[in-house]
């Protein structure tokens, strides 16, 4: 992480209006051989008493904010060791103009061959960004910070806002949420803990505050309003649904808290959209309702334990909706299913349009992922779905998310995605109009569609020989397959049907 040093000063409008607009009573002075000179002699107050009382009361609360959160605000120091691949010109040289027998059977008897050879080397970077202290037991402090801050440190180190410095811990880290958790002992029981807010109340244009060590300036407060909500982080590898502030983020905010106006965390300020890498007012924090549970997670086991579904997602076109006749409803389709998981034993079937998970209604598949992802392994939740455009319930009993099932593609039934014969489509791929069916959007490796040859492009017309004429026939039909499936395969105004997979 690079510290920049840039500094940057100017007045916001509220500032302009906390100081009062001033103006001058001036008197000229003619001085020989000069010009006029106007001096000043006093000064009016523009603003009316009563409004003024209105803009001082509006600065204390903000000071009190301020005041009450930033002993809670900690800056985060670390330190990352990293391993490079390095060459020795002159051992390159040896080895190939001289031979030099017997040294690659005296490396292989090395026990430390890499360092023998100076094939790698250590360094160490250092990074900074910012954390607020969430909780404590005992002696213990717990920060709350970014996975990118701290996720891959060899040495943390954390500062508090009267500038005592205490070693921290890694306790937990998580890639998928970007969020980390670090501890750090200390007998000093007046160390305030923030309190923590309820980030499903936040509405677009309330008052927020990020606090932290943007550009290492640290113990800072930036001022703004909530820009919107719900923003998604596909785009950066986060499942989170991110608030969006114009309060003024920069580099070393990362992992600091968003305050309301009631002093509470509502999210974790995490990253920016910037063409010049400084704040352009686009930031955006993780909502903390969806961290609450991962704290308690971290310092349980370590990690965040997900719940396991087992669908694999993807997000619907009106092309999709009007095909599955699923009206305006949001939602998210489960486009294939792992075999033996959770969902194929609670009755999901690849075709299911997913609006409602536990309870809560669901706008999209990163909604799906994030409600799942929360619940706990055992818990059996009902899902609501539209399937063949009815309303259907299903409960299925959560299992704990394991990285070796989940992305084992020989489990994922079909295999593959389909999409609507759209006009665009038929240009595409050169069909004629008489040809119904679907058409294949992509084939994962290894999955039972790989094991049948198919290939993206392929228009499927029948599935164990019955006849599909778009996405509501085909969902319709692969939800009957049990024990083994064939597909018709439309080409060159002809008909190939496939091999037959046993399950």
């Amino acid at each position: 992480m690079k510290l920049w040093t840039k500094r940057i000063f100017g007045i916001s409008g509220a500032a302009l209006l906390t100081f009062g607009v001033l103006s001058f009573s001036c008197s000229r002075t003619k001085v020989q051989g000069s010009a006029a000179t106007a001096y000043a002699e006093s000064k009016s107050q523009m603003i009316p008493a009563d409004s003024l009382k209105i803009v001082e009361a509006l600065q204390d609360s903000f000071r009190a904010i301020s005041d009450g959160l930033l002993p809670s605000v900690v800056e985060v120091d670390v330190t990352e060791t990293k391993t490079v691949q390095t060459m020795d010109p002159f051992e390159d040289f040896r080895k190939f103009f001289f031979g030099m027998p017997g040294f690659e059977e005296e490396d292989e008897k090395s026990d430390d061959k890499d360092k023998k050879k100076g094939n790698t080397r250590e360094y160490e970077t250092k990074g900074l960004g910012s954390g607020v202290i969430v909780r404590r037991t005992g002696k213990t402090l717990y920060v709350l910070t970014n996975n990118h801050v701290a996720g891959a440190a060899t040495k943390i180190s954390i500062k508090l806002n009267d500038e005592r410095e205490f070693e921290g811990k890694l306790i937990g880290a998580d890639a998928r949420m970007d969020i980390a958790l670090v501890s750090f002992e200390s007998d000093d029981k007046t160390i305030p803990v923030a309190a923590l807010g309820d980030s499903d109340k936040v509405r677009q244009g309330d008052i927020c505050f990020a606090m932290g060590a943007p550009l290492g300036y640290s113990q800072s407060v930036t001022q703004g309003i909530v820009s919107a909500k719900g923003r998604s982080g596909s785009g950066i590898g986060n499942i989170n649904d991110f608030i969006q502030t114009d309060a003024a983020i920069n580099q070393g905010n990362s992992g600091g808290p968003l305050v309301n106006i009631y002093g509470e965390v509502i999210g974790i300020n995490t990253w920016i959209a910037s063409q010049s890498g400084g704040s352009q007012g686009l930031g955006f924090s993780i909502p903390i309702n969806n961290i609450k549970n991962a704290i308690d997670s971290f310092i349980t086991n370590g990690k965040i334990v997900y719940g396991w579904l087992g669908v694999s997602l993807m997000p619907v076109t009106k092309d999709y909706k009007d095909a599955l006749g699923v009206g305006e409803k949001e939602g998210a389709l489960v486009s294939q299913v792992f075999i033996n998981s959770p969902a194929q034993k609670g009755g999901m079937r690849p075709g299911d349009y997913i609006t409602s998970v536990d309870g809560h209604k669901v706008k999209d598949l990163e909604q799906v992922q994030r409600e799942v992802g929360k619940l706990e392994a055992g818990k059996v939740v009902l899902f609501k779905v539209i399937r063949n455009e009815v309303e259907t319930e299903l409960s299925v009993k959560i299992e704990e998310r394991s990285e070796k099932v989940s992305s084992d593609n020989g489990k994922l039934w079909p295999g593959f995605m389909v999409a609507p014969i759209t006009d665009e489509a038929k240009k595409q791929f050169e069909l004629e109009d008489s040809v119904k069916g679907v058409i294949v959007a992509n084939v994962l490796a290894k999955s039972p569609a790989a094991s049948l040859r198919l290939q993206v492009g392929d228009v499927i017309t029948a599935v164990n020989g019955k006849s599909v004429k778009n996405l509501k026939d085909f969902y319709a039909e692969i939800s009957k397959v049990e024990r083994s499936v064939n597909f018709d395969i439309y080409s060159n105004g002809g008909t190939i049907t496939t091999g037959t997979y046993k399950f």
